[in-house]
Formats: C-alpha cells, sequence, structure tokens
C-alpha cells in the first residue's frame, strides 16, 4: 500500500481559501445531507424511490422479496440515484451536485486527504477564484469522460475523484521536483514512511491505481475512468496555463522595451523591494543566470524563497549557491548560508544542513539568524541522536 500524507515545499504564509472551502462544502454535504439520509429507510410515496426500484430489480436476485429489498434500501441510496450523474439520462445540475456526494465517510476522507496534501501549492500557483473554477472544470470533465464509456448506464458517478484527479494532474506539471512524504506498507512485513518524488507517486496513481485496473475491466464501484479523464484535463489545463504565463512574460517584456519602461532587471529589483511576488515571477524567465549575481543577500534570499514556493526547489539552491560563489569573503553571507541550511534540512540532507547552519553561525551578525541557526541545529543533533 503507498498512501500518500504530506509533501514538500508549501507556500509560505499563504492560505489557501478556496481548498478549504472545497474542503468545508465536502464535510458539510456529507454531515448534513449524506449521513442522516443513510440512516433513514426509504420513503414508499417518493417517486424517486420507483425509478431506483426499476433500475434495480434486475440487478438483484430473482427470488429476493420486495419486502425484504424494500427494507435494505436507504433514503440516500434514492438520493443518490435521483442526484447523482447518470450517463444514461444526464442532467446539468446533477453534473455539479455529484461532486460533493460520497458514498461513505472513507470515500469522503480519502478523496479531502488528497486535496489537502495536493490543493494549496496548486491553488497558491493559480490563484483562488482560477484554482476554484478550474477544480470544477476538470470535474465536469472527468465525469463525460467517463460517461464516454457508459453512454446509456444509469448507475449514477458520484464523488469529488474525478475534480481532485485533474488537481493531480496541475500538480504533476507545476511540481516535477516536490517530495512526496508517503506511508508505505507491504502487509505484515514493512511499514515505513518516506519522501519519493512527486512525479513518481503521480505517476503510481495514475497508471497503477487507475489505468490497469481500467484497461483491465476491474471497476469494484470505483469509476477508474473518471479518475483518468479528470488527471488528463489537469495535465493539458496545467501545460495551456504555462504557455499563457509564458507568453504574458514575453508580451510584457515587448512592451516594456517600446514604452521605454526599465529593463527586466530593474524591474525586478524593484519588484523585491516593493515585495510583489507576481510581478518578480513573471520577469524572471526574461534574465539570464548571471544577472542574478547582482543581487544581494536579501534579494537573493527573497527571490529564493518564492522560486521554492513554486516548486522549483533545485533552481532556488542553484541561485544561493551561485551567490555564495559570486560573493565569497562577503559579510552578508550568513542569510543565504541559512537558507541552504533549511533547504537540506527539509530535503532530509541532515549533515548537509548542518554544514550550511554552521557556516550561517560564524558569520551571522543578526541575532534572529544566529538564532535560527542554533534551533535548527539543535533540532538536526536530536534527530541524528534518535
Amino acid at each position: 500500500m503507498l498512501l500518500p500524507i504530506g509533501d514538500s515545499p508549501n507556500p509560505e504564509n499563504y492560505t489557501p481559501w478556496a481548498t478549504w472551502l472545497l474542503i468545508a462544502a465536502n464535510f458539510a454535504v456529507y454531515i448534513f445531507i449524506s449521513y442522516p439520509l443513510t440512516q433513514q429507510p426509504a420513503n414508499l410515496y417518493d417517486p424517486a424511490l420507483q425509478e431506483y426500484l426499476r433500475f434495480l430489480t434486475p440487478r438483484l436476485p430473482h427470488n429476493l422479496p420486495l419486502t425484504a429489498m424494500l427494507q435494505r434500501i436507504s433514503a440516500y441510496e434514492v438520493f443518490v440515484f435521483a442526484n447523482g450523474y447518470k450517463a444514461g439520462a444526464p442532467q446539468l445540475e446533477d453534473l455539479f451536485f455529484s461532486l460533493f456526494l460520497h458514498g461513505s465517510f472513507l470515500h469522503l476522507a480519502g478523496n479531502m486527504l488528497f486535496l489537502w496534501i495536493y490543493g494549496d501549492n496548486v491553488e497558491h500557483r493559480l490563484g483562488h477564484l482560477p484554482y476554484f473554477l478550474l477544480y470544477l472544470f476538470c470535474g465536469i470533465a472527468a465525469t463525460l469522460f467517463f460517461s464516454i464509456f457508459t453512454q446509456t448506464s444509469m448507475t449514477p458517478l458520484i464523488g469529488a475523484s474525478g475534480a481532485i484527479s485533474g488537481v493531480l494532474g496541475f500538480y504533476f506539471i507545476f511540481f516535477p521536483r516536490n517530495q512526496i512524504k508517503v506511508f508505505l506498507a507491504l502487509f505484515p512485513f514493512f511499514f515505513n514512511v518516506v519522501r519519493l518524488p512527486a512525479r513518481l507517486v503521480l505517476g503510481f496513481y495514475l497508471l497503477v491505481d487507475n489505468v490497469l485496473p481500467f484497461l483491465m475491466a476491474s471497476s469494484g464501484g470505483v469509476a477508474y475512468g473518471a479518475h483518468i479523464g479528470g488527471f488528463i484535463s489537469g495535465l493539458a489545463g496545467a501545460l495551456i496555463w504555462n504557455r499563457k504565463w509564458k507568453m504574458h512574460a514575453y508580451q510584457d517584456f515587448r512592451k516594456s522595451r517600446e514604452k521605454t519602461f526599465p529593463l527586466p532587471f530593474e524591474r525586478l529589483r524593484e519588484a523585491l523591494a516593493l515585495q510583489d511576488r507576481d510581478s518578480a515571477m513573471t520577469v524572471l524567465p526574461l534574465l539570464a543566470p548571471s544577472d542574478l549575481n547582482s543581487l544581494n543577500a536579501q534579494e537573493t534570499s527573497l527571490l529564493a524563497s518564492w522560486v521554492r514556493q513554486d516548486g522549483h526547489q533545485q533552481s532556488a539552491d542553484l541561485l544561493l549557491r551561485s551567490f555564495v560563489k559570486t560573493h565569497a569573503g562577503s559579510s552578508d553571507l550568513a542569510l543565504i548560508f541559512l537558507d541552504l541550511g533549511k533547504i537540506r534540512f527539509a530535503a532530509g540532507e541532515l549533515t548537509a544542513a548542518a554544514y550550511y547552519l554552521h557556516e550561517a553561525l560564524e558569520s551571522a551578525t543578526d541575532p534572529k539568524t544566529a538564532n535560527t541557526a542554533h534551533q535548527l541545529l539543535a533540532e538536526i543533533e536530536h534527530l541524528q541522536n534518535r
């Protein structure tokens, strides 16, 4: 078993309001609608029950009495049949509402765990509203993709899995160097928590957990086609978004030249001074790596933190090490060494982290920098002595 339980790095000082709203909405639907209805028998006078029985009867044993059948049917089963998306009887409202219905608490909890792990990074990259709208789009795309293979089926499709698979597709493109913390279990012999590359974990999810069962026609009540459709829509959306972002950066550069606006490097320094992350990340692709050597330590540290938040861990590391190489002997290296120590610590490279943190202590003139280095070194010593 391979179960994701966390990821790194994550956006710092950022609140993923849309992700939290979606998680809250899914839990609210379950608590106030789904669960109460599972505890109630079906209403014998509900017209939807008659439709559900017409659908259900051919799929049950012929010798099952009608009374026994009715005793087994909960009000939630009828509600799902009425409001879940059915490829054989598509309704626009079902297309949206089905994204917030779940078959059980475990079904809901698993989906929300994935959304909590991956959603904040993707929301940080896209922005709150685009992320929310693209979440819904991926859910709809996943449902329609699934319906291609079940065109006349009246079995209702419910769950946020397709939309969340779309979020995973965005994550796969946006954050190739992120690490996923995974609970790995080979019952009953092996249990461990390990960090694996994001693309390895997400590739396993797509191919082993979904494509292979889909090709083997082993559903078991799981809509693998919806998961695959959602993931593909996320991949496509991320590629289009990246292309649009790069095109906007190029157009901004051309306009700056035509209107004799400041050169890209000056625009970067201005954005750093104003703490304008979006402007800095827009102009960054227009600069050569050698241009960045002219930044001071504070600017380099801030820019590296933004690059890390976008999932480019290796690029941030190279930016910081380039500063150390270019400014050897400078009195401003403590902050850079501290950042390098943090990156190595987050990656689990404790020996390398300790080296950089000691360098930060030796060159630190700021008490805050020195205290942070001391705290991290203490944590490393504690971890190494366990």
